[in-house]
């Protein structure tokens, strides 16, 4: 039996459309059910949301309505105009009311406490206040390589050094990051999130993609390479799953390729398990991923994968050959390969789904649990 904890996830948003969210709010409900006290942060409510629970069975707080905004340049006061200084002026002192807001949450928390925070950019407000009676636990929910291509990487290393620990979701990564210097670093994978009663059958002439429409997921890179598959596979169709800023270019782009009869644009899902239970093929093309929810859920559902293996999370969940078929990140012939021969040869569909099946289920929800248990338990100490 463990010990209940106040335990509260602090993140970008508690409602953006997004693999996070679900994360946030899937472990949320496990810490839940194991008899600890939860409390869903978010720094902004987002625009583009997501579905989430309406009686979550946990306290759910935004620091502010619409995402805050960014600092001015720091050129120095006098430099600035003063619409300039004045918009400063609004910043900081929202800034404090929401710091002002967290505190009030996380202050009376009691002793054993544990604070979560799934992604970097909370820190900027977690920092700003007395944090001494609390275990804080830092997350990254993308590969290291996609953190060091952008800001998020000086982010990571100005404040996860601070943390009692902060998790990689991959061995592998966490080695990187050790190597650069930080000495707190373990990893924590994703847990699956559902594993049907009845896989696919794997009958449907369909391959799948689920995800947001936007340039991280190689939605662009997809379209292109579905052009080099349709012409072999005029009885087959690829339905995209998923909204997002980029839709408009993403839609004319595929009428430009000609594939506006083989591609069917689905929009949002909240059925995730319904739309995989009709494919009999999964293709993920994103440039950057971390430990992908939709991977292993395409797994759970017995439907093989081909997907760029673009992080360490894609190669730790997907067994290439065994389980599913990987190809070099960017490399879209490579791509079209892998997914003529899942949707030419229905014995190795059957084989490497249903091995698929089998596999992804070290990542169980329990298992995951377990972990974090584990880790609650070595950081009290």
């Amino acid at each position: 039996m463990t010990a209940a904890r106040d335990l509260f996830l602090v993140a970008n948003s508690t409602d953006e459309l997004g693999g996070v969210t679900a994360w946030t709010h899937q472990m949320a409900r496990l810490f839940t059910s194991a008899g600890h006290r939860v409390h869903v942060i978010g720094v902004h409510e987002s625009d583009l949301k997501m579905p989430v629970p309406q009686a979550p069975g946990y306290p759910v707080t935004s620091l502010y309505e619409r995402h805050p905004p960014t600092p001015d340049p720091p050129r120095g006061a006098r430099r600035l105009s003063v619409p300039a200084r004045r918009r400063e002026s609004r910043r900081i002192a929202a800034k404090k009311r929401a710091v002002a807001a967290l505190e009030s949450i996380l202050g009376p928390a009691r002793p054993g406490s544990v604070v979560v925070v799934t992604q970097v950019w909370p820190m900027e407000w977690l920092r700003e206040m007395d944090t001494s009676h609390l275990t804080v636990i830092g997350m990254s929910h993308e590969s290291f390589a996609y953190s060091r291509a952008c800001h998020r990487y000086r982010w990571i290393k100005r404040h996860y050094p601070h943390v009692d620990r902060w998790l990689a979701l991959t061995q592998e990564d966490a080695d990187i990051w050790t190597a650069e210097g930080l000495n707190n670093v373990d990893f924590m994978p994703n847990a699956l999130a559902h594993l049907p009663a009845v896989p696919s059958p794997r009958t449907e002439k369909t391959v799948c993609s689920i995800g947001r429409l936007a340039d991280q997921k190689g939605v662009d890179m997809l379209l292109d390479t579905w052009a080099k598959v349709a012409p072999f596979r005029a009885d087959w169709q690829l339905h995209m799953y998923g909204a997002g800023a980029d839709e408009t270019q993403l839609r004319r782009q595929c009428t430009e390729l000609g594939l506006d009869t083989s591609v069917r644009w689905l929009g949002r899902t909240d059925d995730v398990p319904g739309a995989l239970a009709n494919s009999s093929v999964f293709v993920q093309s994103s440039r950057g991923e971390g430990f992908p929810l939709a991977l292993m859920e395409a797994m759970a559902s017995a439907v093989p994968c081909a997907a760029f293996d673009c992080a360490p999370g894609v190669r730790e969940i997907v067994r290439d050959g065994e389980d599913g078929l990987l190809a070099p990140l960017g490399d879209l012939d490579a791509l079209a390969d892998r997914l003529l021969r899942l949707t030419g040869n229905p014995r190795l569909r059957d084989t490497m789904g249903e091995r698929a099946r089998a596999n992804v289920q070290r990542f169980s929800e329990e298992r995951i649990l377990e972990l974090w248990e584990e880790l609650f338990a070595l950081l009290e100490r």
